[in-house]
């Protein structure tokens, strides 16, 4: 018989293993998943997930199914870890099936360094870092950008980097969507954003935004991780986790106040009024989509000059090349998007917005849109830990593209709210216990550390563990941290 739990009145039956359904039922157009395991649901308990992801499920044009990832947790409007695909024609577009944060997103790179060769310079690496690339609450970038240049960013996104000297060529193609929506329409973004975002550019910011020295630990498929560059445990990696700083967040204020003013009548049947949504053939989901790609080629360059800055500080402390150091990029995935993507849905080939917030796009072997590199693998998906912990490399599937659009888990997911992490943790103390498993911590300050202590989150081992056994992202490889900046 199958197993069933009920959060706050709302029924969910396990119908696969880790794989719970909330049935269709009242303004639900379709049913409701949560890929979990009993531990990762009894983490979610008391908050609004479960509603949230009921809501979801009650929006226009979604097909299959209102999906939360294994490391879900409450946001606006759609929990975070929430994937919808809505119909391109006839459904809608949703800036809380979004975020704030667009494009929130997280990139791995290669070194051909080992543990023994980087543990004596570690400080040193991390303070250079630390200098080379701004970080914080409000933190600036090291450039200085006007409104010609940065609509330029807007439009080009990773490219203009690479062609004005941050990056290589190759990096382009390690990127998702290489770095650059099409749609981009940099005319969209308001002025209040452009303010807020041009002084940020290259910044890392604050916030669980981190970049990290790490260690691969442990191979699980090594046909794959050699193909991906990871030759052996004990290779040095480098992980950098930002997004689109203030001028993403503007962007979404700015059309979350756009929605409500001209579809105040849609929020009145809408179950909770954080979904309002664009009708898809409109001109504000029109403009929303441009807005939200030029936001998210903000974020791209935002990594790919971060990276630049990294490769320059390896070359300072190690004295060789960047490319003498295997420097390159594995891969950057996008968390907090939505995606014009083709999928066959009920036999058909159909045009959908896939939303996802806090979920990782992980396209299978084959997939036309993953460059010729990946073409053979399927497409490396970068699931990150809390500070502290391990983070993952996976590999896109087959059955999570068919089963869940081609997506999995972002990360270890949000067990506390900042404000309770405060109360609960010392960043002074939180850096010691740190230090004493051998992970130097550098932060611009010790609200940052204490906000994002390892307590904070989700067991990032469970997570990825639900995601490899329901067969949505498999396990490639595990790396640990020896030393993290902090925003």
């Amino acid at each position: 018989m199958a197993k069933t739990r009920e959060f706050g009145g709302i029924k969910l039956t396990e119908v696969e293993k880790h794989v719970w359904e909330i049935p269709k039922s009242g303004n639900m157009n379709v049913p409701a998943r949560i890929f979990a395991s009993e531990k990762l649901l009894e983490r979610i308990e008391g908050d609004k997930t479960i509603e949230q992801a009921k809501n979801v499920a009650c929006m226009p044009g979604i097909y299959k199914a209102a999906m939360t990832m294994p490391d879900a947790h409450q946001g606006y409007g759609f929990p975070i870890g929430g994937v919808a695909a809505l119909d391109a024609k006839d459904g809608a577009i949703s800036p809380g099936g979004v975020g704030y944060d667009i494009n929130c997103g997280v990139r791995m790179l290669l070194t051909n360094l080992t543990k023994d060769e980087v543990e004596p310079v570690k400080v040193k690496l991390i303070e250079q870092i630390f200098k080379e690339v701004p970080s914080g609450l409000g933190s600036e970038g090291k450039i200085r950008v006007d409104d010609k240049t940065l609509k330029e960013v807007l439009k080009k996104g990773s490219r203009w980097a690479v062609e004005n000297g941050y990056g290589w060529p190759e990096d382009l193609e390690r990127t998702e969507s290489n770095g650059e929506i099409k749609e981009a329409d940099p005319e969209t973004i308001s002025k209040e954003a452009m303010k807020r975002g041009r002084p940020q550019l290259g910044s890392l910011g604050a916030g669980n935004h981190f970049l990290e020295i790490q260690v691969v630990d442990k191979i699980f498929d090594k046909k794959i991780a050699k193909e991906w560059g990871i030759e052996k445990e004990g290779q040095v990696t480098v992980m950098i986790h930002c997004g689109s700083r203030g001028l993403g967040h503007q962007t979404c204020s700015d059309f979350l106040r756009r929605m409500e003013h001209e579809y105040a009548d849609i929020i009145k049947t809408l179950p909770d009024r954080e979904l309002v949504y664009a009708p898809a053939n409109s001109q504000t989901a029109k403009d929303y989509f441009g807005a939200m790609s030029a936001s998210a080629n903000y974020a791209w360059v935002n990594r790919q000059m971060i990276m630049h800055w990294v490769r320059g500080a390896f070359e300072k402390v190690f004295g060789k090349s960047a490319k003498d150091l295997g420097m390159h990029l594995v891969y950057d995935v996008a968390h907090n998007m939505a995606k014009l993507e083709e999928h066959e849905i009920d036999g058909k080939k159909r045009k959908v917005y896939v939303h996802r917030k806090g979920a990782t796009r992980a396209f299978p072997a084959g997939h036309p849109e993953l460059p010729k590199i990946y073409q053979k693998t399927g497409q490396p998906v970068i699931i990150p830990g809390s500070m502290g912990t391990a983070s993952y490399l996976l590999v896109g599937t087959e059955k999570g593209f068919r089963e869940t659009f081609g997506s999995t888990a972002h990360g270890a997911g949000r067990v506390m709210s900042r404000h309770e992490a405060m109360r609960q943790f010392r960043g002074e103390q939180v850096k010691a216990d740190l230090e004493k498993k051998g992970i130097y911590v550098r932060s611009a300050s010790w609200k940052g550390i204490a906000e994002e202590a390892p307590g904070v989150y989700k067991d990032i081992d469970e997570v990825v563990k639900v995601s490899h056994e329901v067969g949505i992202g498999n396990l490639v490889v595990r790396v640990v941290p020896i030393g993290v900046v902090k925003g």
